[in-house]
C-alpha cells in the first residue's frame, strides 16, 4: 500500500499524551489522518486533547500497554470508531537510571513490562487489523539500544530488546507486505526522566521532528523499507 495520500488513514500512537507521541499525533493530525492516542492517565489525556484541538478524528484510550486486555480493547475501540488501523507507532516507555547494584526489582519490572513485554503487546493485539490493511507497525526504541552506558542496566536492557524484538518482527511480518521500523532517536526535548522541556533544550530534537520523520516513512514507497533509524541532534549542547 502506497500512503502518498495520509488523509482518512487511521494511526494508534500508545503513550501519545506527551512528548514525542503527542509531537507524532499532532503531525498525523495535520496530515489529514484519523488519530487514536493511549496513555494510562485520563487526566494527561485530556490535556493532551485540549491541545491537539479536541478534534473529531482523535480517540483518546486509556490503557496500560503492560496489559494485553487493554491493548486489544483498545483495537476494539479503534475499529468500532473507523474500521481499520493502518499505523501502530508503539512508543510509550519509562526510564530509571542507577547503578545496577542499586537498581531495585521494582524499577527493572516497570522498565520490562513497559518498555518491552509492551511493544509485544501491541504489536500482538494490531496485527491482524495490520495484515487487513497491509499496514506499518513502528517502535520507538532509543540509540541506549545501541550504545550502553553506566547506571543504563535496565533501560539500555530493554531498548536492546526493543531494537531486536523489532527487526526479528520485521522479518517475521513483511509477507503480509506490513512494514516495521524501529526508531532510534538520541537527546529529544521532552519531559522524559523529569526534565522540564524549556529554551536550554532548543538544540535537542523537538517531538514535531519525530512527527515529521514518521510521516516521510509512511509516504516513501513500498518497495523500500528503511528497517533501523537512528537520528540524532545535528549538534551536542554546546555549553
Amino acid at each position: 500500500m502506497i500512503m502518498e495520500n495520509l488523509k482518512g488513514k487511521v494511526a494508534y500512537i500508545t503513550g501519545g499524551s506527551k512528548g514525542i507521541g503527542l509531537g507524532v499525533a499532532k503531525c498525523l493530525l495535520d496530515s489529514g489522518m484519523n488519530v487514536a492516542i493511549s496513555g494510562r492517565d485520563q487526566s494527561a489525556l485530556n490535556e493532551a486533547l485540549a491541545l491537539l484541538g479536541n478534534q473529531d478524528n482523535i480517540l483518546p484510550i486509556v490503557s496500560n500497554v503492560t496489559k494485553y486486555e487493554d491493548e486489544l480493547e483498545a483495537v476494539k475501540m479503534i475499529n468500532a470508531k473507523w474500521g481499520q488501523l493502518d499505523v501502530v507507532l508503539a512508543n510509550a516507555g519509562v526510564g530509571h537510571f542507577a547503578p545496577v547494584d542499586e537498581m531495585s526489582h521494582d524499577q527493572w519490572n516497570q522498565m520490562i513490562n513497559t518498555n518491552l513485554t509492551g511493544v509485544f503487546n501491541t504489536l500482538k493485539a494490531t496485527v491482524e487489523a495490520l495484515k487487513e490493511s497491509k499496514g506499518y507497525y513502528m517502535t520507538l526504541a532509543s540509540l541506549a539500544g545501541t550504545n550502553f552506558f553506566p547506571s543504563g542496566a535496565g533501560y539500555n536492557a530493554t531498548k536492546f530488546g526493543v531494537v531486536g524484538f523489532t527487526q526479528a518482527a520485521m522479518l517475521d511480518l513483511r509477507k503480509y507486505d506490513i512494514k516495521v521500523t524501529t526508531i532510534m532517536p538520541g537527546s529529544v526535548a521532552t519531559h522524559f526522566n523529569n526534565n522540564e522541556p524549556s529554551d536550554k533544550d532548543s538544540w535537542k530534537i523537538q517531538p514535531e521532528d519525530m512527527g515529521k520523520l514518521v510521516v516521510d516513512l509512511l509516504t516513501m514507497h513500498p518497495r523500500t523499507l528503511p528497517s533501523k533509524i537512528e537520528v540524532r541532534p545535528s549538534r551536542p549542547d554546546l555549553k
